[in-house]
Parts: structure tokens; sequence; C-alpha cells
């Protein structure tokens, strides 16, 4: 299983889900990241406003902020990698790159082939 770090901007809370203004990316985001910790993932928040020795004290992130600066933010980084900067991750993605064993929302939505029986119903079947 991967290691997933999510280094946001300076958010007015741990989540970034209050006040009247509420960012829909960051509800969404909140929801997937309780819901991969939930299937075991190993993520974890770091927001500038209240951490920010962990900016500092990682030179893959300390190096981007001198390059891009904090309007570059998030920064996601797998195993260390830098994987995704600018954007929340989608659920999709933080299922692909934690290596869950959870089965991703695309794949649940597929429907299999009934091949017990004689299906061919029509012209040009078969």
């Amino acid at each position: 299983m991967s290691k997933i770090e999510v280094y946001e901007p300076a958010l007015c809370c741990n989540t970034g889900v209050c006040g009247p203004d509420v960012d829909q990316a960051l509800v969404s985001f909140s929801a997937d990241l309780d819901w991969l910790r939930g299937q075991g993932g190993d993520i974890t928040r770091f927001n500038m406003a209240s951490e920010p020795l962990a900016f500092a004290g990682n030179d893959t992130v300390r190096s981007f902020l001198e390059v891009a600066g904090s309007q570059g933010l998030p920064l996601i980084l797998v195993d260390g990698v830098t994987t995704l900067t600018g954007r929340y991750p989608t659920r999709d993605e933080i299922t692909l790159w934690s290596r869950t064993p959870a089965v991703s929302p695309a794949a649940k939505s597929m429907t299999l082939l009934d091949t017990g029986k004689d299906s061919c119903s029509g012209p040009g079947c078969c």
C-alpha cells in the first residue's frame, strides 16, 4: 500500500469545509479521504496555515514552493513522488495511487454478461 501526502494551501480549518462559502472540491475531497481511510488507505493532509513545519521539512515540497509558490497547491505526493499539483485528486485517482483492494466506482457499475444461455437475438448476431 502506498502512502499519499496532500499539501494544501492555507485553509481556515483542518478540512477547509466550513464558513458560508464552502468550496465543493474540498467537500468532495474530504468525503473521498474518509472513504479511503475506511478502506485502509494511508493518506495524510497538511494545511499550510496550521502545519508550516511539514512544508519546510520536506525537500520536495520546499522545492516545489520555491518554483510554483503557494498558488500551485495542493501538491500530492505518492510515496514521496510528485503526482498531482494545482487541484484535488478524484476518488478514482486516490484509489489507484493508494493501491487499496477497493473496487473503483467505474468497475462497480460494470455489468457482467450472462454466458449461460444463448443470447442471440436478431439479424447479424453470431
